[in-house]
């Protein structure tokens, strides 16, 4: 069985992997943005691993204390999708599901979350006040959750991916970015140059929900394209450091328009923390 010491690592391993990888638009060692530093990525990680990891709390519980840690040590909202995401893996690998693989506990723990759950829930995103996320006819985070936290999960699908991981047992991770991870890890034995293949990938492929709850699709055609390039560049290399000056072009014209691919982002974190998890439950 994996201690909440052991599990603490591999979490702050996968934010690492997170701020190593060159995400053109996104907050790395390459480059800071949209007010946001390395050392804050850092820190929250540090921070959050601790009530993520206490084997005490709730699945509402662990994502609440982890935002609250957050805020207090970076007065920001660094790392909310990052542990909407993370809770539920660090959840199923519990005694409770030991039998599971991990994507089958992940469901359990999800259908079995409740009421007090999403409540929870609600308080965290209300605390960490990210742009444009917790409205709707529906159920208000702000006001206290009268549904499960799968069904307020439902509601903010239509608008948020890392809700739709939910509903779908994270089928973009299972199905998508862990296959391509462990291709890219497989071929160049590197997990920060992996990552970054990963998150170039999904954002050829999937809009993401952080930049369209800002603008809309103004600038969804755009980035898919010009991610299907980096990708196709990458598919050639067999040296991936030969494309960076392409990722630092991409990087200053993403971030000049404001655009911040954060959920592509977050995933990359679930990503690389559910193949560590992977890894030990072979």
């Amino acid at each position: 069985m994996i201690s909440p010491e052991q599990l603490g690592e591999l979490y702050r391993q996968a934010c690492e992997v997170d701020v190593q990888a060159f995400k053109p638009g996104n907050v790395s060692v390459y480059a800071d943005g949209h007010n946001m530093t390395v050392a804050d990525f850092i820190t929250s990680a540090e921070v959050s691993a601790e009530p993520l990891c206490n084997p005490d709390y709730s699945l509402g519980e662990k994502i609440y204390y982890a935002v609250k840690a957050t805020r207090e040590a970076v007065g920001c909202n660094t790392n909310l999708g990052i542990i909407l995401l993370c809770a539920p893996l660090i959840q199923a690998v519990g005694p409770k599901y030991i039998n599971l693989t991990i994507r089958q506990a992940v469901r359990k723990v999800i259908n079995e979350a409740t009421i007090e759950d999403a409540d929870w829930v609600f308080k965290a995103i209300t605390l960490a006040s990210p742009g444009g996320l917790g409205s709707s006819d529906q159920q208000d985070v702000n006001e206290k959750a009268s549904v499960t936290l799968l069904e307020a999960m439902k509601i903010a699908s239509e608008k948020d991916r890392i809700a739709l991981q939910y509903l779908t047992d994270y089928k973009d991770i299972f199905n998508f970015s862990l296959l391509r991870y462990n291709f890219s890890l497989n071929r160049w034995g590197d997990r920060n140059w992996a990552a970054a293949a990963v998150y170039i990938d999904m954002l050829s492929q999937f809009p993401d929900s952080h930049i369209e709850r800002k603008y809309g699709n103004q600038y969804s055609e755009m980035v898919a394209t010009k991610m299907a390039q980096l990708s196709e560049e990458l598919s050639k290399t067999d040296n991936p450091e030969q494309i960076k000056p392409l990722l630092f072009c991409l990087d200053q014209e993403f971030k000049h328009c404001g655009i911040n691919p954060g959920t592509t982002a977050d995933m990359i974190v679930a990503t690389v923390f559910a193949a560590f998890l992977e890894e030990l439950n072979q």
